[in-house]
C-alpha cells in the first residue's frame, strides 16, 4: 500500500528585542547564567507584568510578512503546566485572540510553487534552560531564557515531505530575518521547530495518529527525524510492530532515533484561562498602518529589481538577497561606485570567498560599503589592480582602513609608467626563455604565464593594460 505523510509544523522564533515581554531584564544570548534576571520574570509574588510594545509591533510584522490577518484585539492567556524552568507553573502565551491569523507563503516543490497555509501566529514568553551536570549528577537551572519574547507560527497540515519542510522553513527563515524580526539563529535556538507527522493511506482524507517530535536544532536533524518517524509509522501500520499513539517523542540526533517523552496533551490538560494582569492589546488604523510602511522591500522584490535595474544573474542576485546585511551593503557601495555590476562582483566573489576562510556567513560581514564602493572605483579607474586591490580590500574589513590612504601607505598605486613595466617586461622574457619559446611555436597559454611574472616582479601594482601591450609588442619582435 502507498501512504501519504502530512505534516504541520509549529516553528518557535526568539523577537529581536533588547528587553524581555514582560519586565525590561536584557533579552541578549550568552550572558551569564542568571545574569538577566529579576523578580518579575522569575515569578516572584506580588510581581505584575507589563507588555512590551515591539513585541506587539514585531508579531504584527510577521502577520504580515506571511499574509495574516491581524486581531484588531489581541490578548494574552496562561497556560497551566509544571516543569522546573517555568517558575510560575505557567507560561504567558495567547490562545484565545493571537496576534494573527488564516494567512500562508508560497514555498517553491519539486512539483512547482505551492501555498502552505498559516492557521496562527502568537506571541510568547520562553521557559529557562536545564543544564544537567554529568560529574555531579544534579541539574541546575539557568533563567536568562524565562520571559524572552517568542512568536509562534502554526502551520496548517500542507506539508507532504521532508524536502517541502526544509522549503517551507528556509522561506520562513528569509522573510523574518530580512524584516529583522528574528535573528532566527538554529545554533543558538533562537528558531526551534516541532514537527508534527501522520501517515494515512493515499487518497485518504483521515489524518492518522498523530506524532510530535521535539529536540531538533538543525535543517539536517529536521530531515532525518522526519525519515524515521515515516518509516516508524509505516511499520507500525503494515507490520504490526507497535501501537501508534498520539505522543510527544524526543529526537536523538546522535542515536538516529525519537524515543517517547509523553502522550500528547490536550487544550484542556492546559487549561487555559485569561491572564488578568495583562491588558487586552488594541491595534488601530494609525498603528497598523505605520507597522505595513515600515516593511523592508523583500528578497524576492529585491531580486527582481536588481536583475531589471543592474543587469544581475538571477544566481548572483540570489546570492545577494539571501541577506539583509548583504543588500544592505551592495545597495550603498553601488551608490559611490556607480558600477553595481562590479560591486556585486566583489562582494559574491571575495568578500564571501573571505567569509568561507573565516568560517561566518553574510550577516556577519562588517565592511564600510562607501569604503568598498570607493575600491571598486579606483579598480575601474586604473588606481590599483585587481591584485592590489584584494590586499586593500582585507584591510578595509579587518581594520576599517580607508582604501586610498592604505594604498598610498603601502605602495600599492598601479603603476602605469611604460619605462618601468619595460624594464620588467625585458627581464621576464630574458629570464623565461622556454616560455618565449613555446608561446612561438602556438602555445598561446605560455602569455599567461609571462605575464604573471612581470606582474610578480612588480608585486602586482603593474597596470594589466600596459604589461598586456608591452609584452605583445615584444614577443612580436623576437623570431
Amino acid at each position: 500500500m502507498n501512504y501519504e505523510t502530512v505534516i504541520g509544523l509549529e516553528v518557535h522564533m526568539e523577537l529581536a528585542t533588547n528587553s524581555k515581554i514582560f519586565c525590561s531584564c536584557s533579552a541578549r544570548y550568552g550572558a551569564e547564567p542568571n545574569e538577566s534576571v529579576c523578580p518579575a520574570c522569575c515569578g516572584m509574588p506580588g510581581m505584575l507584568p507589563v507588555t512590551n510594545k515591539r513585541v506587539i509591533e514585531l508579531g504584527m510584522t510577521a502577520g504580515m510578512l506571511t499574509n495574516c490577518r491581524i486581531n484588531r484585539v489581541t490578548t494574552f492567556d496562561k497556560k497551566s503546566y509544571y516543569y522546573p524552568d517555568l517558575p510560575c507553573s505557567y507560561q504567558i502565551t495567547q490562545w484565545y485572540a493571537p496576534i494573527a491569523v488564516d494567512g500562508g507563503i508560497e514555498i517553491e516543490t519539486a512539483g512547482g510553487g505551492k501555498t502552505v497555509g498559516i492557521k496562527q501566529i502568537h506571541l510568547e514568553e520562553d521557559a529557562g534552560k536545564l543544564v544537567h551536570d554529568d560529574w555531579t549528577g544534579s541539574t541546575l537551572i539557568d533563567f536568562n531564557r524565562t520571559s524572552v519574547p517568542l512568536i509562534e507560527i502554526v502551520s496548517k497540515p500542507d506539508l507532504r515531505s521532508a524536502e517541502e519542510v526544509i522549503s517551507y522553513l528556509e522561506r520562513l527563515r528569509s522573510l523574518l530575518k530580512f524584516a529583522k524580526v528574528s535573528d532566527c539563529r538554529w545554533e543558538e535556538g533562537s528558531m526551534r521547530c516541532d514537527v508534527n507527522l501522520s501517515i494515512r493511506p493515499y487518497g485518504s482524507t483521515e489524518l492518522g495518529v498523530r506524532t510530535e517530535i521535539k529536540n531538533m536544532n538543525s535543517l539536517s536533524a529536521i530531515v532525518r527525524a522526519i525519515e524515521y518517524e515515516e518509516a516508524r509509522h509505516i511499520d507500525a501500520l503494515e507490520c504490526g510492530t507497535e501501537t501508534l499513539i498520539q505522543e510527544t517523542r524526543r529526537w536523538d540526533d546522535v542515536k538516529g532515533q525519537s524515543f517517547s517523552m509523553r502522550t500528547k496533551e490536550t487544550a484542556a490538560d492546559y487549561r487555559y484561562f485569561p491572564d488578568p494582569n495583562l491588558v487586552p492589546v488594541i491595534i488601530d488604523d494609525t498603528w497598523l498602518g505605520r507597522i505595513r510602511a515600515s516593511l523592508p522591500e523583500l528578497p524576492d522584490e529585491k531580486a527582481r529589481r536588481y536583475v531589471s535595474e543592474y543587469g544581475l544573474t538571477e544566481a548572483d542576485c540570489a546570492i545577494l538577497t539571501s541577506s539583509r546585511n548583504f543588500c544592505d551593503i551592495f545597495e550603498e557601495a553601488s551608490r559611490v561606485s556607480s558600477a553595481p555590476k562590479e560591486t556585486a562582483g566583489w562582494l559574491i566573489g571575495d568578500c564571501m570567498g573571505y567569509l568561507r576562510k573565516k568560517k561566518l556567513t553574510a550577516d556577519d560581514l562588517s565592511l564600510d560599503p562607501v569604503k568598498l564602493g570607493e575600491l571598486v572605483k579606483m579598480v575601474n579607474g586604473g588606481e590599483v589592480t585587481r591584485s592590489a586591490a584584494k590586499r586593500i580590500l582585507a584591510a578595509v574589513i579587518e581594520e576599517n582602513a580607508d582604501p586610498r590612504q592604505y594604498s598610498e601607505a603601502h605602495d600599492l598605486a598601479a603603476q602605469s609608467d611604460e619605462s618601468a613595466i619595460g624594464e620588467a617586461v625585458s627581464k621576464v622574457i630574458r629570464e623565461n626563455d622556454k616560455m618565449v619559446r613555446d608561446y612561438k611555436s602556438g602555445k598561446t597559454k605560455a602569455m599567461q604565464g609571462l605575464f604573471g611574472c612581470i606582474m610578480r616582479e612588480l608585486r602586482g601594482n603593474g597596470d594589466p593594460a600596459v604589461i598586456q601591450k608591452l609584452l605583445q609588442d615584444s614577443l612580436d619582435k623576437i623570431e
